[in-house]
Formats: structure tokens, sequence, C-alpha cells
């Protein structure tokens, strides 16, 4: 046994504050209910992404929240916004979208330049397409299931100036309890797990991590050392061939669909 279930977190409008749920349906397409839901750009048509903080930081002012009837958008103060609302917040037109517009893709700047530049800075940018290792029809930028264990967290912890990480800044769908330190996923690249009586998800590659975690989350403040410290205790290749860059957690697919819950058997499949 690697760990049990610690948290399950779904994020159902890309690049909003998420929702900690007390269990989960794993389908072939992650969490039932994560990433379901995308703002995109009424002017280049790109999906928003706060990958680009210049443009779209203020999202993660923004939560969505999943019901039985779709999905609400709570922005700055919990009140409710519409299109036209979000737009305010957000300062450019946007509409919410549940299906990815043909070709589409999102800017993902470079963390490095964004650490060392600031938040305004004109930086570079990679071109993401959606759908490399999901299903067609999704928003996931590569994977639909993101696990993070709390070994990761500690370590990241113990070496940031405030001895202080929190785990929405990472975006995962689960959160593996752990006891051993370092950054223990990596070594699952490649395997497959079995959560519980039923999912077993196949681990395809490490998650290597833009500048959102630096970002405000609603009321957690801008934090740095959620990307330095990485930067500088573990580049990895994310997967085999590539550069090593900052990484935390590990990409997964679903190999056999299921529910999970809290207190769960994580074990090497």
């Amino acid at each position: 046994m690697v760990g049990t279930v610690a948290q399950l977190w779904r994020h159902p409008i890309k690049s909003m504050l998420g929702e900690q749920v007390s269990e989960a349906e794993v389908t072939e397409c992650g969490l039932a209910g994560d990433r379901r839901w995308a703002v995109v750009d009424q002017v280049t048509g790109k999906i928003a992404s706060a990958k680009t903080p210049r443009l779209w930081r203020a999202l993660l002012t923004c939560r969505g929240t999943a019901g039985p009837d779709g999905v609400v958008i709570l922005g700055p103060g919990g009140r409710p916004l519409d299109d036209a609302r979000l737009a305010e917040v957000v300062g450019r037109p946007v509409r919410l979208a549940d299906t990815p517009p043909p070709g589409a893709s999102l800017d993902r700047s470079k963390p490095d330049q964004v650490l060392a530049r600031g938040l305004d800075a004109e930086v570079d940018a990679d071109v993401v397409h959606f759908g490399s290792a999901a299903p067609s029809g999704t928003f996931f930028d590569f994977a639909p299931i993101h696990l993070l264990t709390t070994s990761t967290l500690r370590s990241v912890a113990a070496l940031s100036p405030r001895t202080a990480i929190e785990v929405e800044r990472y975006r995962p769908n689960i959160v593996v309890d752990t006891t051993g330190p370092g950054f223990p996923e990596h070594a699952w690249v490649g395997g497959d797990l079995r959560i519980g009586d039923e999912v077993v998800l196949r681990v395809i590659a490490s998650t290597p991590r833009c500048a959102i975690p630096t970002l405000a989350h609603g009321e957690l403040p801008r934090d740095t050392s959620a990307l330095r410290v990485l930067a500088e205790h573990n580049r990895v290749p994310a997967l085999p061939g590539r550069d090593p860059e900052p990484c935390a957690g590990v990409y997964a697919q679903v190999v056999v669909p299921g529910w999970v819950r809290p207190g769960d058997h994580v074990v090497v499949a």
C-alpha cells in the first residue's frame, strides 16, 4: 500500500476555485463534474486559463459549484455571476462553454518568466491543445486525473519561507496521504494504482507546474514559493525525453471506473 485517500477535489469550471467533495464517481472523463465547463475568450476564441496570469488571474476570485441543474459561478463575495458579470470581473468579453470549440487551445505563460518579471509582464507562452491524453470533448490540459501526495505538500511547506502550503494551489483531484519524505508520486509513473475496491488508474506522467500555484486563490495570498521550491528542489522530466522542469503530483488515466472515498487504500495494482 502506498497510502490512503485523504481528500477529493473537483473544479467544475476550468481555472476557477474548486470544491472538496466527500465521495466521487470516477469515469473515463475523470471525477464526475470536474473541468466540465470552461470560460471562452470571445475575442480570441481561446480557453481562458490562469496559466496566463496577466489576463486571467481574476478567474481565481471565482468559484464554480456543480449541481443537478448545472453549474453556478460565484464571484468575489459569493455573488452569482452570469456571462456579463463575469466579463466585468475578468475585464474581457467571455462566455461559459460546456464543449470545447473546434481546435480549442489555451496559452500557458512560461512560469520561470512569470516569476522573474511579474504577473503583468508580457512573457513567452506555449500553446496547449486539448485531448492529448484525455477523452475528446473535455477541458483537461493533458489527462483526466491529477494525484498529489501529502509527502509532497509537507516537503514544499518545509522548504517554503512560510513553512506552509495550501493544497488548493496545486488543484489536485485525489490527495493521497503518504508517510515518507520527498516527492514519492514520481515513482508511480508507468504503473497502475488501485483505489478502494473498484478504481484502477494508470499513472502516465509527472505534473509540470505552471504559474497558477503562485497566484492568489480567493482569500489565499500570492505565494511564489509554491513554484520556487519546486524549481530549486524537484526538477524532473515530466515525460521521458523532456527537459527537467518543476513538478508536483502525477497525471493518470482511468483504466477501471468506480467510486472513491476518503480512507480508501491506494495500492500498486
